[in-house]
């Protein structure tokens, strides 16, 4: 009973959390109605593959043909058979709710954890957890589909709380959650989120650091330090699997540095993407203030037309084109919604700033810095550049403007520590009472200094790729519509200042309640919670809202076949590609559904691949479109041999063609050179600039190009004749039989990308592959008849299992003794 009633305040949160989180998404939850995700949506095409060898076989495939010609699943499923019981476990974390409400279940429960590991009482951790898990960009990326960024954030408050009790002493239980949490963390497969919040932990981890050499206790620390290394370590093992193929594909995929030497090198990282496309997504500098008030910059990037309040102030003669211009206005390529953290947040914590002592504080305060000022990527050059040239491993992620996600994280907790402060010493209100002062009018003071005066601090009401566009109307409409269209976007900006302006004086009248015994500490904490609540939730209504449900037939009925796409499926051979010409090739999956594309969209793409669609497919395609339009379809009138030599060894045997009206049309290309064929000739290139240049000069049908580190495997070419003959006999996404008959041998060109891992037999017996024409495989074989199999089931995978299961044992064993030491303290005790 005791026990019961220590637990049942917790109990009772973790019960409004899932009342919450329910709530958020009613009535679809209850409907069967699900989220429409355009991510998730371009996704499916790209696993079908894997999905119907999963369910041919039982077993997962590593390799799959359907998009880009070829490449590993690592990073499009990662699953393994170690990850399968961490599945399970994050299932009972999360209650088995629904999709949906579970991902708000779990930021509520685990920023709760955090602050409980923080010794909040449970109203004060309740309070926090809400102001952090409706923060807008948590919502916003389920919206948009980027889940496993979603389960990467809900996972990490309590992997930290897991810090902070080793850190307050606590070792065992820091030991436990850091493992456990470390290991949910590594699962939910987001490298990019999981090291920005290593930021965090090192500004953490320095401040306990100087707290302990204050208060001479170098022992504890390093003691909690060891605990700490030890459970991450266990949920590091527990991953391996993922962890090492992960690592181990990034060396080949467009986050790993190329091997080509460029011209524009300044533009180039020194290990990574480029910097433009690193800082495509920057967050604006006067962008930031959407901390504080959520349309600074309009929002989303949603037609104009949409928003009542700006309609409002429109001229009719317009209404047309704002139906084609977004509410947003910043200079983002475009952008789903802003990164809003609560009105009354902000003012508690700059209140934070003013009260709270310790490193703990500045350690906070420095990182929430840092995440802004790198937000600002191409705003920011020189600094982010120094980040992308000297610290470890930055280079590798792009959209800049999401490192806010520290921002989110660290201004909740210091205002919470601000307001645990106000409630927990003595005469709070009383001592800190200038410092409140001070936090209502720099935060109250903006907001209604903007309110009144939006043009004074903001000039910026168009965008400048906007004013592009508008100067080719007329130009008696220029000036007339730019002038109406700073009207409306102001009216929108200031209805925002004073809805943050008048959240924040509410908050402040409540204060003042407490302080003046009008209000109850718990009344004054709820009446706040509500206030956040409310402010966040009619924020994040606007961009993940009940109309974005669909019935749940819609997301998973099967892709509809298109009669373009049937007439290809009715070549039944057993291995082709389809180039798909009516759609953005290197932007969509819906082609990868039905058919292995030489296309697809994939964020880290095989680094040589997106170098061939560079200098070599792209432009062919260019070509392509314009010699099949002028040929009315014929293709026999084009001269394909030399128009598409790159498409053409890729063995694209269909095109589809766009005609008018949307309508589409499946075109065969006679010049495809198959699934493999003898080459009379190779050469030998002494770097990747000589090969990739070579690919261009040769006729890929009779000569083949290598990197000079594969002679030794290839070998010479010979001359080939009519008689030699390279035919598939059986095909599977991850091994390929092929039966080749030669009179003289020599090197056989296959029309698969190379990938290290994929072995090769002929007639049983090993034999080395290597890659020629940058992105081929390639392999010598004897005169006479032979089969030959291409496979691709990486010893790796077994090797990290068994160090994963190893880590599991080591788990349970830990939990077990402590299981059995609480039996025995409370036997004795």
């Amino acid at each position: 009973m005791t026990l019961l009633k220590k637990w049942l305040p917790d109990m009772l949160a973790v019960l409004l959390f899932a009342v919450l989180a329910f709530a958020y998404f009613f009535p679809a939850d209850i409907e069967g109605r699900i989220l429409y995700r355009h991510d998730a949506s371009a996704g499916r095409g790209a696993g079908q593959e894997g999905i119907e060898y999963m369910q041919k076989t039982g077993e997962r495939s590593r390799w799959t043909n359907a998009l880009f010609g070829g490449m590993p699943t690592y990073q499009m499923a990662p699953s393994y058979h170690s990850t399968d019981k961490l599945s399970t476990m994050t299932k009972i974390y999360h209650l088995f709710l629904p999709e949906n409400v579970w991902y708000v279940f779990a930021y509520l429960l685990g920023f709760y954890i955090l602050l409980r590991a923080f010794d909040f009482r449970q109203h004060l951790a309740a309070l926090g957890s809400i102001v952090w898990a409706f923060s807008t960009y948590f919502l916003i990326i389920i919206a948009a589909g980027h889940i496993w960024k979603v389960w990467a954030l809900a996972y990490l408050p309590p992997l930290i709380a897991g810090l902070v009790l080793a850190y307050r002493g606590k070792y065992l239980w820091g030991f436990v959650l850091t493992a456990i949490f470390t290991a949910f963390e590594i699962n939910a497969n987001h490298v990019q989120m999981t090291y920005y919040y290593l930021f965090i932990i090192l500004a953490m981890v320095i401040a306990w650091l100087v707290d302990a050499i204050r208060k001479h206790q170098l022992a504890a620390f390093g003691k909690a330090t060891a605990v700490c290394i030890a459970g991450a370590a266990i949920g590091v093992c527990i991953n391996l699997s993922n962890l090492y193929h992960t690592w181990q594909y990034g060396q080949e995929s467009m986050r790993g540095k190329s091997e080509l030497v460029k011209k524009n090198s300044a533009n180039q990282t020194s290990s990574g993407l480029e910097r433009d496309y690193i800082t495509q997504w920057s967050y604006g500098i006067d962008e930031t203030w959407t901390l504080l008030i959520p349309n600074t910059k309009g929002g989303a990037s949603v037609p104009m037309s949409e928003s009542k309040i700006a309609m409002e102030k429109a001229d009719p003669t317009y209404e047309s084109i704002y139906q084609q211009i977004g509410q947003y206005w910043g200079e983002q390529p475009g952008t789903s919604g802003p990164v809003y953290v609560g009105a009354f947040v902000m003012f508690l914590f700059v209140l934070g700033l003013l009260i709270v002592k310790g490193p703990m504080k500045w350690a906070l305060l420095a990182v929430t810095i840092l995440s802004i000022l790198l937000s600002w990527g191409r705003n920011f050059m020189g600094f982010t550049d120094f980040f992308l040239d000297y610290v470890p491993m930055y280079a590798k992620f792009r959209t800049v403007a999401s490192i806010l996600v520290i921002a989110e994280f660290t201004i909740p907790l210091l205002a919470m520590m601000a307001l645990k402060k106000l409630f927990d010493e003595p005469e709070g209100f009383s001592k800190y009472s200038k410092p409140i002062y001070i936090s209502f009018g720099v935060t109250a003071g903006f907001c209604l200094l903007f309110a009144l005066m939006p043009t004074t601090f903001f000039d910026g009401f168009v965008s400048s790729s906007e004013m592009r566009a508008l100067s080719t109307l007329p130009q008696e409409h220029i000036q007339p519509l730019i002038s109406n269209l700073v009207d409306m976007r102001t009216a929108v900006f200031t209805a925002d200042c004073w809805r943050s302006f008048w959240i924040i004086v509410v908050g402040m009248v409540l204060l003042m309640a407490y302080k003046y015994r009008k209000l109850k500490a718990e009344y004054t904490i709820g009446a706040i919670l509500v206030l956040c609540l409310i402010d966040l939730w009619q924020v994040n209504k606007r961009y993940l809202n009940d109309e974005m449900f669909v019935p749940q037939s819609e997301r998973e009925a099967p892709q509809q076949m298109s009669q373009t796409d049937e007439l290809i499926l009715r070549d039944k051979a057993l291995d082709y590609r389809v180039l798909n010409l009516a759609s953005n090739t290197f932007n969509e999956n819906e082609t990868s559904y039905y058919h292995k594309s030489i296309g697809g969209y994939h964020a880290a793409k095989l680094r040589r691949y997106q170098e061939m669609i560079e200098q070599y497919i792209s432009p062919e395609m260019q070509r392509l479109m314009n010699a099949v339009a002028e040929a009315g379809g014929d293709m026999t009138q084009v001269k394909g041999d030399s128009i598409c030599p790159v498409i053409n060894m890729l063995n694209t045997r269909y095109f589809v063609f766009p005609l008018q009206g949307g309508q589409t049309v499946p075109i065969q290309n006679p010049y495809a050179l198959g699934n493999a064929w003898f080459v009379d000739k190779i050469s030998y290139a002494k770097n990747a600039n000589e090969e990739i240049l070579k690919v261009g000069q040769i006729d890929l049908r009779h000569e083949a190009v290598a990197d000079e580190k594969f002679q030794a495997q290839l070998g010479d070419a010979v001359a080939q004749d009519t008689t030699s003959t390279v035919d598939i006999k059986s095909y599977e996404p991850n091994q390929l039989t092929y039966e080749v008959n030669s009179g003289k041998g020599g090197v056989v060109v296959f029309s698969e990308v190379y990938y290290p891992g994929w072995t090769a037999t002929i007639d049983g017996e090993p034999a080395e592959l290597g890659r020629v024409n940058y992105i081929l495989r390639a392999l010598n074989v004897k005169p006479g008849k032979h089969e030959v199999v291409l496979s691709f089931f990486p010893k790796s995978v077994d090797t990290t299992e068994t160090i994963a299961y190893t880590a599991y044992a080591i788990l349970l064993l830990v939990l077990a003794g402590a299981a059995f030491m609480a039996y025995r303290r409370k036997k004795n005790g």
